[in-house]
């Protein structure tokens, strides 16, 4: 046995092709005969629609997002809140020094997913009708704070 006979586990032989009429893939090699996907360095996006007007630049552009005027919200969870013993007083300045809200934001939203176990006073500029529920039946409490730039 030689090196190069020993069988390597999911390793596949690469086809090759050209060798003549008896290996069933001589002369054009399965690429058919003439056109783009016969020459060399050919292969087509995927998007590519074979030179007519592709579907994104057929259909006509609707509306207008400005970046410039979108409102940058961090969100928190409930269940994020656990780590702040009963009793804190949980606000946007607390929750970037723990980690919990990170990059530039101009609001925090709370909203309801998981479950606060706890009483916390939660400071914050926007919060979800269930989370505001939720907070108050763990006996905290939760009030709003102004918008930035309002």
């Amino acid at each position: 046995m030689r090196l190069g006979e020993i069988p390597a586990p999911g390793r596949k032989r690469k086809r090759r092709v050209g060798r003549g009429i008896g290996s069933g893939r001589g002369k054009t090699c399965g690429r058919g005969s003439k056109g783009q996907g016969a020459r060399a360095g050919s292969g087509v996006k995927a998007w590519f629609e074979g030179g007519q007007m592709p579907l994104a630049r057929r259909l006509p552009k609707r509306g207008f997002n400005n970046k410039n005027w979108k409102r940058k919200v961090a969100v928190v969870g409930l269940g994020q809140l656990n780590v702040f013993p009963a009793g804190t007083e949980v606000t946007p300045e607390l929750l970037e020094r723990e980690g919990l809200v990170k990059g530039r934001y101009e609001a925090v939203k709370l909203l309801a997913t998981g479950e606060v176990d706890r009483a916390l006073t939660v400071k914050v500029h926007a919060a979800s009708a269930a989370a505001e529920e939720k907070v108050k039946a763990a006996g905290g409490a939760l009030s709003r704070l102004p918008a930035a730039g309002a």
